[in-house]
């Protein structure tokens, strides 16, 4: 561009506000040549375009040229006034550098005082955002303090809900802050720590109640022993589950969830003492007892920590573990009653501790758990029990156990627990009571033998005699008519066994009290019971006592009225049992008592026992016979020995009058038939080799003295002529040899109405032998030599005769 057309263009030249000429030609040309262009573009005249776009630039350089050299001098005359202009500007720019240095001095102050002020604000901002900063943290560090002095405190149920406030209320707030994050990692180890402590706490608590269960179940067992005695409609504190907690309830372990100011309460054995000085009648339920605290705190503590499981698991193991401990009995448990008291109030210490866990922590132990728990627990009680009361022989402490598992049954059963297996045991254990029983007795009767006199009773007025029949039912008109004073036909023993038997019975009947048996069930153990005292025990002692050595005849024919009186009382028997069950006797399937076999067993028995004793008596006087086989004379009466034992078959026979008649005549005719066989078994003794006449008529003395016995009706009711019979083998033996009639013996042998019909043809050879052995030594018929021969021959020509007839007649 040319300098006239940029003068031309500036802004102080006045050419430049004059419309150049030609522009709006241009600016029509161009846009002609535009349209040409895109014309050109699009035919084929592209040569001819340049061309002419050649020669239009050509005259635009010479309009360009034209309007520079137009606009020169404005150009000029501007630039001349720019000078002007320069020259001023500097002396602007010296004024703005010393104003501006002005200024700046000026300023400086007010930049200072800005900062400072500016300053202030960022401490006023920073103060207002940690304010605001201590304002959310200020109650996490108060809460985390607070929950520092909980836990020094040991108040961890409070502590534990501070620190799951403090977690996910206040600390969330205040991540950012380092402290926080300290804190946060602190929380789990609180934690463990409050689980911990919660943990020995609950071992604590086990441990406790270990060792309290028994006073536990004591206190439990008496409440539901005097529960017995109370009407069963009127309302009584604690006799089961549902029973009001008076003392600390601790229904739930909601109830303690709550923050509590007491730290003694988290460290509560978890045992209340009693408190005996209130002096009120109120009763303490089972459960007043405990403070079962430590449970419900452990059991919320893992419940909030998410370990409620792993702590059920806990709980149940080590209460399974104590309950081993608790059923174990000691090995002389047996011995005393304290003995099965402590087992008993142990166990049930243990099954009310866990029935009001069950019913006071929603889920701790459950029904599946209790019902696994007590049936371990009740076949081990059971077979304890079996064993140990095996053991006693003491019929009072076999009573005692069963009342005390009868109330250790009925305590309980008030906590829900079935009990029918131990009623069950109770049957077994009344066996055993029985035979403990019956062994008792069998002392006690043998004690009343030992200590009986074996003679009537002898009273001596009104009093006494009511004081025997009170104990025995005597019915005897004749007797109550007698005066005083009077003999009672039995001893002593009498009416004690007839007592002894009807205390028997009130003690079995002892034993079947709150068995839940039916008055019939209750009857026929009483009956069978009976029956075993009658049939075994009495009768085994009745028949050692009848053959001891030192009874005697009196002894015996006592006992024998005694049994038939005792045998008589039978029946009465038989009432007092209906009596005191109810159940008459008559009833279908009731059992009869036995004692009317057993009386005559042992009467028969002792009526044996008579004959061989008074036989034996007659042995004894037959040992002091002395004969002297060789008398030539006869002493002219009967034997000294056999005088004395017919006054003692006197005597004895006299004392057989109160004897049934029967038992009498047949002692005395077995008495009489074993005297007879036992002097004939004199005459035939081997030993005696030699007889003579003289002792046979002697002999005949002898028997003339018993026959005279016989004659004298030594019993009522029996015939002499009877007991003469006794001896008519013996008389018709020795009528034979005396009179010396052999040939009327041996022409009607065999013929019943014989004269020596019982003699028996050897038994007469051996005394013919015996006397004939004599009668070849014998020199009494020297001198009539002739008359010797004759009998000696009459004599071989018998025994020929009688040797004949015993082959004849001797079993084949």
């Amino acid at each position: 561009m040319t300098e006239d057309a940029r003068s031309a263009t500036s802004p102080g030249g006045h050419p430049g506000n004059a419309v150049l000429p030609g522009k709006t030609t241009a600016d029509s040309e161009t846009q002609n040549l535009e349209r040409q262009n895109c014309s050109v573009y699009d035919g084929s005249e592209h040569q001819h375009f340049l061309d002419k776009l050649e020669t239009r630039i050509k005259g635009h350089d010479r309009e360009i040229e034209k309007m520079c050299n137009f606009h020169y001098q404005g150009f000029v005359d501007s630039i001349t006034e720019l000078l002007k202009v320069r020259g001023e500007a500097e002396k602007v720019k010296v004024q703005v550098v010393s104003t501006n240095k002005q200024l700046q001095d000026s300023g400086k102050e007010m930049v200072s005082r800005m900062e400072e002020l500016n300053r202030c604000l960022v401490q006023q901002r920073n103060i207002a955002t940690t304010i605001d900063k201590l304002t959310l943290c200020l109650p996490v560090l108060k809460m985390y303090s607070r929950l520092n002095d909980q836990m020094k405190a040991k108040r961890y149920y409070p502590a534990l809900k501070t620190l799951d406030i403090l977690e996910h209320e206040f600390l969330p707030k205040v991540i950012q802050n380092r402290f926080s994050r300290i804190m946060m990692d602190a929380l789990p180890k609180l934690r463990q720590q409050i689980r911990d402590v919660s943990m020995s706490d609950l071992k604590d608590f086990l441990e406790s109640i270990r060792k309290h269960s028994e006073h536990i179940g004591q206190t439990a067992m008496r409440q539901a022993e005097q529960q017995r005695g109370l009407d069963s409609s009127a309302p009584h504190k604690g006799c089961g589950p549902d029973a009001h907690l008076g003392r600390k309830d601790g229904g739930s372990s909601s109830e303690v969830e709550g923050d509590t100011n007491s730290p003694a309460s988290e460290q509560d054995s978890g045992i209340l003492e009693e408190d005996d000085d209130d002096g009120e009648e109120e009763i303490l339920n089972a459960q007043d007892l405990v403070d079962f605290s430590p449970v419900y705190r452990c059991l919320h503590i893992h419940t909030v920590l998410g370990a409620r499981d792993k702590f059920e698991n806990y709980y149940q193991q080590q209460r399974r573990q104590q309950a081993r401990l608790v059923l174990s009995a000691q090995a002389n448990m047996h011995e005393t009653l304290e003995g099965y008291k402590k087992y008993f109030n142990q166990i049930v210490g243990f099954f009310v501790v866990e029935d009001h866990i069950l019913h006071t922590t929603q889920g701790l132990v459950n029904h599946a758990y209790m019902e696994e728990l007590w049936a371990m627990a009740l076949s081990k009680i059971i077979a304890v029990l079996r064993t140990h009361s095996s053991y006693s022989t003491d019929p009072n402490l076999v009573l005692d156990l069963k009342n005390l598992i009868v109330i250790f049954a009925d305590t309980l059963q008030g906590y829900g627990y079935l009990v029918n297996q131990l009623f069950d045991l109770l049957l077994e254990i009344r066996d055993q009571y029985c035979e403990v029983l019956l062994k008792k007795w069998a002392a006690v009767f043998r004690q009343l033998f030992d200590e009986d006199n074996y003679t009537p009773i002898l009273v001596n007025s009104q009093e006494e005699f009511r004081n025997v029949t009170n104990q025995f039912p005597l019915v005897d008109v004749a007797l109550e008519e007698e005066s005083f004073p009077k003999k009672i036909p039995f001893s002593q023993f009498v009416p004690s066994i007839f007592a002894q038997v009807k205390e028997f019975t009130q003690a079995c009947l002892k034993f079947s009290e709150d068995l839940h048996l039916s008055s019939t069930e209750v009857d026929d153990m009483i009956r069978k019971s009976a029956n075993l005292l009658l049939t075994r025990v009495l009768s085994s002692a009745l028949q050692s006592l009848i053959r001891k050595t030192h009874i005697g005849l009196t002894e015996l024919v006592q006992i024998i009225i005694n049994t038939t009186y005792l045998e008589q009382s039978c029946k009465h028997l038989e009432e007092f049992v209906t009596d005191i069950t109810s159940v008459s006797p008559e009833t279908v399937h009731t059992t009869k008592l036995y004692g009317t076999s057993t009386f005559k067993d042992a009467r028969h028995t002792a009526e044996a026992e008579i004959y061989t004793k008074l036989n034996q008596k007659i042995d004894e006087f037959l040992q002091l016979a002395d004969y002297d086989w060789m008398l030539v004379e006869p002493l002219g009466h009967a034997s000294d020995y056999l005088v004395d034992l017919v006054n003692f078959l006197r005597s004895t026979f006299f004392v057989f009058t109160h004897l049934p008649g029967k038992v009498a005549q047949t002692a005395c005719m077995s008495a009489c038939k074993h005297l007879a066989s036992t002097l004939l078994q004199l005459l035939l003794n081997p030993e005696v080799k030699q007889l003579t006449m003289g002792a046979i008529q002697q002999f005949n003395l002898d028997l003339l003295q018993c026959e005279s016995f016989a004659s004298s009706e030594p019993v009522s009711g029996l015939q002499g002529e009877t007991l003469q019979l006794a001896f008519i083998d013996l008389r018709q033996l020795l009528d034979l040899f005396m009179v010396w009639d052999w040939s009327t013996y041996l022409a009607d042998y065999g013929q019943p109405n014989s004269k020596y019909l019982r003699v028996n043809p050897g038994t007469a050879l051996v005394l013919l032998e015996k006397m004939k052995d004599h009668s070849r030594k014998s020199n009494i018929f020297s001198q009539f030599r002739k008359n010797e021969r004759d009998k000696q021959r009459l004599i071989e020509t018998v025994a020929k005769q009688l040797r004949s007839l015993a082959s004849n007649t001797a079993p084949h």
